[in-house]
């Protein structure tokens, strides 16, 4: 009786000890993402377990459902399965569910289902969502958190409607339609899952315009951050808003003049795009494996969807086997770099380049700051930026390696090819992906992981970073070091 009270006591101790609330805000913002991330992932992977999510009624090897949950949650596109010919209409289901939770972010979906059911949003729950947006402050974060929600459903309806016109005379009105929605919330979060079949994606659309510019809008708008669409918003909401007196223009209120993080997203994506674009038209225009058979208004829409689509969906209407060695680098390239912060794409993004390339520049033209559009960049930024960019380097060499030494008969071209598609959450490949080895799948897991949630993130999970810096606050400065460089 004594022991069965003592341990009776002991374990309403430990119930009272632990308090999931506690547990919660214990953890950093980083720990949370990359913790619901993977649990979102292994979620899935049990539901595509499951004999119902295949036409062909037989349980999914495990390892196969991982991946396909892994790369639908990091909005890769990356398949080992034919996700329109395997996958039955609940495993499509699950797939797109989990596209549109990893693409909005699982902190942006559970503020959704909290608001739906009228459940109180906590500070500590709006800090989390100010991380998880990238938003700069925390003031009017759930009214934020509702435009990117209601913007995204807007525009993913718009693409599904525009997309229904192209396959409802194809499939018919109920598959068309299916067919539509489906691919417009793939290609708005940059995932790249088709369901056409056959591993073909849209290469039958190579030179329909419609399919082609739709899908090229949705990327593009999908990649370029939510803050920086209220940020136009509010720039050609204050341009609308001026009125004629006496034969004069005026503003009923001051013009919103944009953020410099506004203004090197755009320049720096509208760069990539048309730079990309001729590249592609030069590098591909007399190739008969990809553009060279097609007429001058095919080859243009081809050009310019391989130059949208690393950034980062995934989709593609030319082999990209069949390409030169030169445009595979090109995408290699524009794959890295990806989308932009707060978005749906992943890669290193275009500020991070944006930020290197500008301070390179001022160091080559003697300059002691980086200054862009009249504003100095601070010395912080630079750090992470260029922190990014080096471990984003170092996890896509550490996982070619990998990869290339489990699949030695495999192309080593196409395995760069595939582990860039992998880290920086593409999808788009050389046809090696069903062919790789199971250390090899769990190495490319593992990289679509850590490009989705970032590298930084990452870092800062592993290391303990965010709490050691609150611990050395106000410590003393050390003496400067001069370390030669060049």
């Amino acid at each position: 009786m004594n022991r069965n009270r003592d341990f009776s006591d002991y374990s309403s101790r430990i119930r009272q000890g632990f308090s999931f609330g506690k547990f919660w805000r214990r953890l950093t913002p980083g720990q949370i993402v990359l913790t619901g991330f993977v649990l979102i992932a292994i979620i899935g992977m049990f539901l595509l377990m499951l004999p119902v999510s295949n036409v062909h009624g037989w349980w999914t090897n495990w390892l196969d459902a991982l991946f396909t949950s892994t790369s639908a949650v990091c909005v890769t596109g990356l398949v080992v399965l034919d996700t329109g010919t395997y996958w039955s209409l609940f495993g499509q289901i699950v797939i797109i569910l989990l596209i549109q939770i990893g693409g909005l972010g699982f902190m942006t979906m559970m503020t959704f289902f909290f608001l739906a059911l009228g459940k109180r949003v906590t500070f500590h729950d709006r800090l989390l969502l100010q991380s998880s947006v990238n938003s700069s402050h925390v003031q009017g974060i759930i009214q934020f958190v509702k435009y990117i929600l209601g913007s995204a459903f807007a525009i993913e309806a718009v693409g599904g409607i525009l997309l229904s016109t192209v396959f409802i005379p194809q499939y018919g009105w109920g598959k068309g339609i299916w067919f539509g929605f489906w691919h417009s919330i793939s290609m708005y979060c940059n995932a790249g899952f088709d369901l056409i079949g056959g591993f073909q994606s849209f290469t039958g659309y190579v030179d329909n315009w419609t399919l082609s510019l739709t899908v090229c809008a949705l990327i593009v708008i999908g990649g370029l951050g939510f803050s920086v669409y209220v940020d136009l918003i509010e720039y050609f909401g204050s341009k609308l808003s001026m009125k004629k007196i006496d034969d004069r223009k005026v503003y009923s209120k001051p013009v919103h003049a944009l953020s410099v993080h506004s203004k090197i997203v755009l320049v720096t994506t509208g760069v990539l795009i048309v730079g990309g674009a001729f590249t592609f038209y030069m590098l591909e225009r007399s190739n008969p494996a990809t553009m060279g058979n097609l007429s001058g208004s095919g080859k243009f829409l081809a050009s310019l969807f391989q130059s949208v689509t690393p950034r980062t969906a995934g989709a593609n209407t030319i082999d990209q086997a069949a390409m030169t060695s030169p445009s595979r680098l090109v995408t290699n390239v524009l794959m890295f770099i990806g989308g932009s912060p707060g978005s749906t794409a992943g890669g290193i993004k275009t500020t991070c380049i944006a930020t290197i390339f500008i301070t390179v520049w001022s160091v080559l033209m003697g300059k002691k700051r980086a200054n862009c559009f009249h504003r100095e960049i601070p010395s912080m930024t630079i750090r992470r930026a260029m922190c990014v960019f080096t471990i984003g380097m170092a996890v896509v060499i550490l996982t070619f390696f990998i990869v290339m030494v489990n699949n030695p008969d495999l192309n080593s071209d196409f395995l760069l090819f595939e582990v860039f598609s992998a880290f920086d959450t593409v999808g788009l490949t050389c046809g090696v992906t069903t062919h790789l080895s199971s250390v090899s799948r769990m190495a490319i897991i593992i990289a679509m992981m850590i490009g989705r949630v970032g590298p930084l993130t990452i870092a800062s999970v592993l290391t303990s970073t965010e709490k050691r810096e609150r611990k050395n606050e106000g410590q003393f400065k050390l003496p400067d070091g001069n370390i030669l460089i060049g």
